[in-house]
């Protein structure tokens, strides 16, 4: 996009066949390093029982060469695909050397000259290269990688049957403009949960907002760089105001869940400052937190006397549920069974 920008190659090399699987990001985390994995094996087609690598902290926990032990959530990742990160020790050049001098070969060959609008368009070119040099004969290999990869692919290993999507999950509060951040960018959310904490999932070219079990926005992911994305469902129609005197989310979801509560909680709402919104998610929270019956109970006492302190409702509340989940012990009777009964009816035979 006319603009210069450090950036991180992942490559992925055949050590028999050198089969090149490469592709840029701004940055290299193990959400990335995940997504880049998941690319190369469907680009492939399989995977090889061990995948070496370099001692890389985005996937190594502790330990180097055969000590090394992989983080968890990379060592769950593996076995999703049947395959096994080894690394290789300190100074094994030979071992190295496979992926190195493809990132210089990457460096001085495929950079070199070329311009990109973006990440995506980059990559698309990384796909496009590696399908010309994968095809192109090597006089170094004496044959071309695509013809030695047939020779090599009976011994890989199939992708499973179903390959999940790889997210990376957040939880954002959505900000008084609307909006939620993710890696410096912001997201719009619908105007009506602002205040309200959405879950985020960050996928390979999507950003999903989820509000409980609700996908309420779905925007296209942008990668390397800031701004806005806005969807225009998400705002309130121009010129227009959002109408005060419609019920809130609350209160709609109280009435909802307890019709009988209408009645309170429109007293509620004029007794308390603003739009009572505060106290209706309060009232909401104890209608979902406590025992049903026991606030039923004590909703209807307090209507009857009048009483919407909150703080006294909730303690008439644990009153009732006190009640109802520990009742008082019955009586005991004492009943002496030795005068009225003999051994003999006490036997069976």
């Amino acid at each position: 996009g006319g603009v210069a920008r450090g950036v991180h190659i992942a490559s992925l090399v055949f050590a028999f066949s050198r089969m090149t699987f490469m592709q840029l990001y701004p940055n290299f985390t193990r959400f990335i390093a995940k997504l880049f994995l998941t690319d190369a094996f469907q680009y492939f087609g399989g995977v090889c029982a061990d995948c070496m690598i370099d001692n890389t902290g985005v996937i190594v926990l502790h330990g180097t060469g055969r000590d090394m032990v992989p983080v968890p959530e990379m060592a769950s990742f593996a076995e999703r695909f049947n395959f096994t990160f080894r690394a290789h020790e300190k100074g094994d050049a030979n071992r190295s050397a496979e992926v190195e001098v493809h990132f210089r070969y990457i460096q001085n060959n495929f950079l070199s000259g070329r311009r990109f609008a973006d990440f995506n368009d980059a990559n698309s070119q990384a796909r496009q290269w590696c399908d010309s040099i994968n095809a192109k004969f090597s006089t170094k290999l004496h044959a071309a990688r695509r013809d030695l990869f047939a020779t090599e692919r009976p011994q890989i290993r199939p992708l499973p049957i179903w390959v999940p999507e790889v997210y990376d999950l957040h939880h954002r509060i959505v900000d008084l403009e609307g909006y939620v951040h993710v890696h410096g960018c912001h997201y719009s959310a619908p105007y009506v949960l602002i205040g309200r904490q959405l879950e985020v999932r960050e996928t390979k070219d999507q950003i999903q907002l989820f509000h409980g079990p609700r996908l309420v926005g779905t925007h296209q992911r942008m990668v390397g760089r800031t701004g806005r994305s806005t969807l225009p469902e998400h705002r309130p129609p121009r010129g227009q105001r959002p109408d005060k005197r419609e019920p809130g989310l609350e209160e709609r979801e109280i009435v909802a869940a307890a019709p009988e509560l209408e009645r309170y909680v429109q007293v509620l709402k004029q007794r308390s400052s603003g739009r009572g919104t505060l106290a209706l998610r309060r009232l909401l929270r104890m209608l979902r937190d406590y025992p049903r019956a026991s606030f039923l109970e004590a909703v209807r006492a307090a209507e009857h006397f009048g009483l919407y302190n909150l703080d006294r409702l909730e303690r008439m509340v644990l009153q009732n549920v006190h009640r109802d989940f520990f009742p008082p012990a019955p009586p005991v009777i004492d009943q002496d069974l030795s005068d009225d009964t003999d051994d003999e009816d006490l036997s069976h035979d």
